[in-house]
């Protein structure tokens, strides 16, 4: 089958992929591999009890950096400040971030209810433009290269769009093909993002999908995978990847190249998990040595839980009225583990040892 990237590829083939070997022996052995350090991860979610603290900070970075490889791009200040103060005046590009956020705890929340499906996908990139999407219904998307030059066009006509989404859907859980999770897993991004279904969002749409479906499949427990670094430290190698399966079929290199950053980012994020876990001991053991008046396991949650604290906080979460919450967070500034920023009438108390880690 020729491929014209400058024509609408409306031959895309459907799923499973026909005539291809996908559970070759390098890709069986890599998906032990990741599966191996996909369950360790699961574990290290049990680590830290309080799940927000893993859902502020691990997924708020993977919105950064799966923005990041759309060239939205925020600084980590504006995204925190924003993410504790609904009236901080954030930058375009910082509220696309937040909303990324939103769309991925949104889409978690919704799989308690449903399964991915393709009306979850609508609802996910309508999250994250902030506007209704809906299919594609016009001609004429074309994505460009780095040198401009025309690298693909997607299929076009909304029926037919929908019905590639069905058939996405049906690969999806069909358990019965006795295809590995985290093999279905590189097909189907591979799929999605060849039938770019909506006019804008599509990779970071995709990319929420991911970690969806692996929560979906039960090999997480929360959707806190860095996926979206692996793509970033390998971006030449993810769009040519996705080029060769499109061009060539070759689709036993592409699988391998998702399988090695479901490996890589799996170990990374349970390194992160027990780095913040650490922290927290340490922050508690300080603040109880020098800090004892103020000191509450409660207290130091919350200034895990947001990195950019405010007294109101405090009030809200019932731990203090607001003269004592203020004394209780500047003892937490004497002794150095927050940091006090005034802007505006606010007051931020700054955990930057935990911005440190997050970063990376």
């Amino acid at each position: 089958m020729s491929f014209d990237p400058d024509r609408p590829y409306n031959d895309l083939p459907p799923l499973p992929p026909q005539g291809v070997p996908l559970e070759t022996v390098p890709v069986l052995k890599q998906v032990v591999a990741a599966s191996r350090e996909l369950a360790e991860l699961k574990g290290a979610g049990n680590v830290i009890p309080n799940q927000h603290i893993l859902l502020s900070g691990v997924v708020l970075q993977e919105a950064r950096l799966s923005s990041e490889i759309e060239n939205i791009v925020t600084t980590n200040d504006e995204l925190y400040q924003a993410s504790a103060d609904d009236l901080f005046s954030a930058s375009p590009h910082t509220k696309e971030v937040l909303r990324y956020q939103q769309a991925l705890w949104g889409g978690f929340e919704k799989l308690r209810e449903r399964p991915l499906s393709t009306n979850l996908f609508i609802e996910l990139v309508e999250i994250i433009k902030g506007r209704g999407m809906g299919i594609r219904r016009l001609p004429g998307t074309k994505l460009t290269g780095n040198d401009g030059r025309i690298v693909y066009t997607p299929p076009e006509g909304e029926e037919r769009l929908r019905a590639l989404l069905g058939n996405l859907e049906q690969f999806v859980h069909d358990d019965e093909s006795g295809l590995d999770p985290l093999i279905r897993l590189a097909v189907m991004h591979y799929q999605f993002e060849a039938i770019h279904p909506f006019g804008d969002g599509n990779g970071r749409t995709g990319r929420v999908i991911n970690i969806l479906y692996l929560v979906e499949r039960g090999l997480l427990e929360l959707p806190v995978l860095y996926l979206s670094r692996y793509i970033i430290r390998n971006k030449p190698d993810y769009y040519e990847g996705l080029r060769r399966v499109t061009e060539e079929q070759a689709w036993e290199d592409w699988i391998l190249f998702m399988l090695r950053g479901i490996e890589e980012m799996a170990r990374e994020t349970r390194e992160l998990i027990r780095q913040i876990a650490d922290l927290m001991v340490e922050t508690g053991e300080i603040a109880r040595i020098k800090a004892p008046k103020a000191y509450s396991k409660d207290l130091i949650e919350l200034i895990f839980e947001q990195p950019y604290c405010k007294i109101r906080f405090l009030e809200e979460r019932g731990l203090a009225k607001r003269q004592t919450a203020s004394t209780y967070l500047k003892a937490f500034a004497g002794v150095g583990l927050l940091r006090p920023v005034k802007a505006g009438r606010e007051v931020y108390y700054i955990n930057d040892r935990l911005l440190r880690v997050l970063a990376g």
